[in-house]
């Protein structure tokens, strides 16, 4: 078997190789694999043909003959990952109605039993680690970081995809129709054609809005900011008028909040700063760190904050709360807070326990935050870079996957529109209602219909965000999709996060090899920096920034902006944009 073979071998390996394994979220891509001879590939062909030539000689047979009307002969048995995010009142995510749903199409469909196996969410880099090297992983395996795929990838952990997406594309039309060649080959190595991951699609590519207490600016007669200086003076204005905003609760107050992940939670006031017409190259260069460290502007940027933590306008103690902690979430349901960025929808999510719906119960009717726009860039505009619509979960299979058709054909299952649906919706009457114009609204759910995510993306791997199979009815489900939310509010964040949006240009070099083994590392690193600068005295500011820039290069930044560079030069020669695909 192929996971005994293998235990011994990266076993041997993972203390070497992992130190420092891991990744910023969204991590370029990397690539590696070794070269496959003429003959060989002459050979597979061969067998190939050979087994589709028999297969077809069989009603009904197909994927060379290993499936009879889609369906194996013999049940076959195959595990999934599933976050475990640990949220009060969810559900088991291995075990529940919407995992019953999948147990039990896929094994009528297909006749294939899938048992689902639980990864802690925050966790999930750290945990997959353990299981690749124990040789115990999911057959299907989910993450953010594709650095964890390529260093085992490299150890001859992880299968190449290649052959199994083109052989068995035509019993994964959903998989294919919803992906496209896009997302099925974003991550296929431009030299030596291997694919260790296909790229789940983005169905919404909106990222980070800034947020505000309507009523806090209603009750001090302030305008909505459309400008960094707006935005200063009123969150200066909340600090001035604690007492009036929060009485009793004055020295509570919390003008602006950011927490200890600095670079994705004030983004789009970091891409203010960033030169809107930078080119596809010196943002690649620049680009290993996806919360944009060493882009140029980023510096101002964290100074401004910086001058904001000394002014008393940020949270004081963001820096000692990491990830998975609740602290912050929990002054914002309070009221304390009086604006915040953050993920595009987030005081909206969780149904009846949504920061909002807090501030109801607590505050009163009117208390709500509501997103803004006031961070502009050079020329005037707003610009944000949203995600790719291949920014998301990086879908691989284990060298110790027995089953990859059976695998695929479930995320085919999954990818069906129909299913994605139901996933994303569950039952009328019970989580959503169907209004007059076709559309879906949300409804709070208790028990085992509770979804465990935000419309079940631990289930739809392959799809991050609403998609229903009228896409016209998509669009206006979007601002019902919050429970106990009002429509128009969502609707308005939902257009704000989409002013100006830019996407990165897809930059496939090749493998970068100095950026093996480097994410957690220097994202531990670049959370350090940003917290640390952020709190220095104004006057030490610079000599922080250099400090901590300085060890941030040295421990393997700046070797990997020269070989950025060097392979863009190898791959696109002195032009400064990415051709068109």
């Amino acid at each position: 078997m192929r996971k005994k073979a293998l235990s011994v071998i990266l076993a041997a390996t993972v203390c070497l190789q992992l130190a420092g394994c891991g990744g910023a979220k969204d991590a370029t891509t990397e690539s590696s694999g070794g070269d496959t001879t003429a003959a060989t590939e002459a050979a597979t062909q061969a067998d190939t043909e050979a087994a589709t030539e028999a297969g077809s000689e069989e009603g009904g047979a197909d994927a060379n003959g290993e499936l009879v009307d889609g369906k194996f002969a013999d049940t076959r048995h195959i595990t999934v990952e599933v976050y475990d995010r640990g949220n009060d009142g969810g559900t088991d995510p291995t075990n529940n109605m919407y995992t019953d749903y999948i147990k039990k199409g896929m094994l009528e469909d297909h006749n294939v039993e899938v048992e689902f196996k639980a990864v802690p969410r925050w966790t999930e880099v750290d945990e997959l680690n353990n299981l690749l090297a124990a040789s115990d992983a999911p057959d299907i395996c989910v993450t953010y970081d594709y650095a964890t795929i390529q260093t085992y990838a490299n150890m001859g952990g992880v299968l190449d995809l290649a052959e199994y997406l083109d052989n068995y594309k035509s019993v994964t039309p959903n998989l294919w129709n919803w992906l496209g060649d896009t997302n099925m080959l974003w991550d296929k190595d431009p030299f030596t054609g291997t694919v260790w991951a296909i790229e789940g699609k983005r169905a919404t590519t909106n990222r980070i809005n800034t947020f505000i207490r309507k009523d806090w600016l209603d009750k001090l007669g302030l305008e909505i900011p459309t400008t960094r200086d707006e935005f200063e003076k009123v969150i200066t204005a909340f600090r001035d008028n604690a007492e009036t905003l929060l009485g009793a609760d004055a020295s509570k107050m919390v003008p602006y909040s950011v927490s200890y992940d600095v670079g994705w939670r004030a983004a789009t006031l970091i891409e203010s700063f960033i030169d809107p017409d930078i080119s596809d190259r010196e943002f690649y260069i620049n680009g290993f760190d996806d919360r944009k460290l060493t882009e140029p502007g980023t510096k101002e940027a964290v100074k401004l904050l910086n001058k904001w933590y000394n002014d008393g306008l940020l949270w004081k103690d963001f820096a000692l709360y990491g990830s998975g902690d609740t602290t912050e979430d929990d002054m914002m349901k309070a009221g304390y807070v009086g604006a915040f960025s953050h993920n595009w929808d987030y005081p909206f999510r969780n149904g009846d326990d949504s920061i909002n719906a807090n501030l109801k119960r607590i505050i009163g009717e009117d208390a709500a935050f509501i997103a803004i726009d006031p961070f502009e860039d050079s020329k005037g505009g707003h610009t944000k870079y949203v995600t790719s619509t291949a920014g998301d979960r990086k879908i691989f299979f284990p060298m110790t996957n027995d089953e990859p058709l059976a695998s695929l054909l479930y995320l085919d299952w999954i990818s069906e529109p129909e299913h994605i649906q139901y996933l994303q919706l569950g039952d009328e009457g019970v989580t959503h209602e169907v209004l007059d114009d076709g559309s879906y609204s949300v409804i709070a759910a208790t028990g085992d219909p509770i979804m465990n995510s935000g419309f079940n993306i631990d289930y739809t791997i392959t799809c991050n965000g609403l998609n229903l199979m009228d896409q016209s009815k998509t669009e206006l489900s979007i601002a019902h999709s919050y429970a106990g939310i009002e429509p128009e509010i969502v609707a308005e964040a939902n257009r704000i996060a989409q002013v100006d949006a830019r996407q990165e240009s897809h930059v496939n070099v090749g493998p970068i090899d100095s950026e093996e083994g480097m994410g957690t590392a220097l994202s531990e690193k670049r959370d350090i920096m940003y917290d640390q600068c952020v709190i220095a005295p104004v006057d030490d500011f610079d000599a922080t920034w250099d400090k901590y820039m300085a060890d941030y290069l040295s421990s393997g930044g700046q070797a990997i902006m020269d070989e950025r560079e060097s392979k863009w030069a190898t791959v696109y020669g002195d032009t400064d944009t990415v051709p068109a695909e």
